[in-house]
This record gives C-alpha cells, sequence and structure tokens, in this order.
C-alpha cells in the first residue's frame, strides 16, 4: 500500500486549523487523508478542535464541554489564526465530524479522541457509524482506557496506539512483545522524541515485525519527509501539505 499523506488538522498553515475549508484545501494540496481532534460540548455533539477550549483559535476562553453545539458554532475559528491572510469573519467554524466526514466522502480520517467523558467514545462511534465511515476512520489517543474503550465497543474500525503502549513498543524486545501483542494497527510516533532519533529502518522494522504502520508527526520539510519515506514510513503528518506533497509525487507547485 503506498504511503499516506496525512494534513495535520487539515492545511494549517493556510487556513484555521481544524475547519472543513482547511480539510477540503488539504486535499486540494495533494494530501489523500486527514488528522484532526475531538472533544464533546455539554449536549453530546462530537466537534473538531485541538485545544478543549476556543481560547487559543476563536478568542472565546469557554471550555467546549461547558458549552453546547450552538454556542460553539457561533465561534469564530478563524479569529486568531496567524497564518497566511486574514481569515476573521471569513465565516470559518467550529465543525462537527459528522459535517466533516460528509464533505469530505472517502477520504480517510485519523481521529484524535481528546475529551475524557465517559460519553465520548460512544458519541465518537455513533457518529462514525451513522456517516459509515468505520472503514476510513482510524481512531487515535494518548490515553490508554480511552482506546481500550473503543476496542471494547467492538469498533470494526482501525485504532492507533495509546502513549504508553507506544513506550512499550519502543522500550521491549521482541521476544517479550510477541507474548503481549499489542491491539491497534499503527504507532503514530513523533521523529524525533528526548533527544532520540525515532526516524530508523530499525524503529520502522520493529514496528512492522507486530504488524503495526508506523506513522510520523510532525513533518513540515521535505528532505525529513523524503528520509522517512526511505527508511519504510507508512505514512507522514504535515501542517503543511503545499510543501510535503511533492515528496509523494503529486500537489501543486509553489509559487
Amino acid at each position: 500500500m503506498p504511503a499516506r499523506l496525512y494534513a495535520h488538522r487539515g492545511a494549517a498553515v493556510e487556513l484555521p486549523e481544524n475547519t472543513v475549508a482547511a480539510f477540503e484545501r488539504a486535499i486540494e494540496l495533494g494530501a489523500d487523508a486527514i488528522e484532526t481532534d475531538a472533544h464533546l460540548t455539554r449536549d453530546g455533539h462530537v466537534v473538531l478542535s485541538h485545544d478543549e477550549s476556543g481560547l487559543r483559535m476563536c478568542g472565546v476562553d469557554v471550555a467546549i464541554a461547558a458549552a453546547t453545539l450552538e454556542e460553539v458554532r457561533a465561534w469564530d475559528a478563524g479569529a486568531r489564526f496567524g497564518g497566511h491572510g486574514g481569515q476573521a469573519g471569513k465565516a470559518h467554524r467550529v465543525p462537527t465530524l459528522e459535517e466533516a466526514l460528509r464533505a469530505l466522502p472517502g477520504v480517510p480520517f485519523n481521529v484524535d479522541a481528546k475529551s475524557r467523558h465517559s460519553e465520548m467514545v460512544p458519541r465518537l462511534l455513533e457518529v462514525i457509524a451513522r456517516a459509515g465511515a468505520e472503514d476510513r476512520v482510524l481512531v487515535a489517543s494518548f490515553d490508554a482506557r480511552t482506546l481500550r474503550d473503543v476496542r471494547a465497543r467492538g469498533y470494526r474500525g482501525k485504532t492507533g496506539l495509546a502513549q504508553s503502549e507506544v513506550l512499550r513498543l519502543l522500550a521491549l524486545p521482541r521476544p517479550v512483545l510477541a507474548l503481549f501483542p499489542l491491539r491497534g494497527a499503527a504507532a503514530q510516533i513523533p521523529y524525533r522524541a528526548l533527544g532520540l532519533d525515532l526516524g530508523t529502518r530499525g524503529v520502522v522494522d520493529k514496528c512492522h515485525a507486530h504488524g503495526l504502520e508506523v506513522h510520523y508527526w510532525t513533518v513540515n520539510e521535505a528532505p525529513l519527509a523524503r528520509r522517512l519515506l526511505d527508511v519504510g514510513a507508512d505514512a507522514i503528518m504535515t501542517d503543511d501539505p503545499r510543501a510535503i506533497a511533492p515528496v509523494f509525487g503529486r500537489g501543486i507547485p509553489s509559487t
């Protein structure tokens, strides 16, 4: 299977992150998948935002968990956008996951479940199932309990590894890991952590030996992306699909 290019929060360099416009622009620029983040509103709707509040992107110092969907819809997701060109007042809104899946039919999504609310997982899986999108949504989380809940509920799609599972993968020798196999489909890891280079053939080979894909984040330089693909990366996550898509042999040339 060819390596996949994930747009990390969409074309986040060009448009406000985690908006439908940023996702659509990323696909135009040559990405073939979307990485996004999910929180739960007070009235139980799954919305896409990296942060737990609207402060950084929308200028609204209110927690998503304390707001209704109607209240979140009133926020301007471009209010504090710092990328290319002013975006405030251009109708960039915090979308629901359902809206994003509907807007990009057939596009693979990596959804990082950020909320730890007890209703987050059932609501998330309900949205994915209603959209008929289990075959194209990989559910990720740093939190092992969240992913155990996803798997225990019989989710038919793929899951990533939690942070503690990644640490087990990297720290334990292969024979020990074989005795206690990790559940999940992909190790999503930084290319460098704690001064260690994780973008190596050895790391990739170890993951592959245990049936895991390797997805590297967050890669915004073309030479680094080429190096990671050369050692066998299965996916690259980037904020700047315009810069990285040419490494995959596609995209819009820079002007």
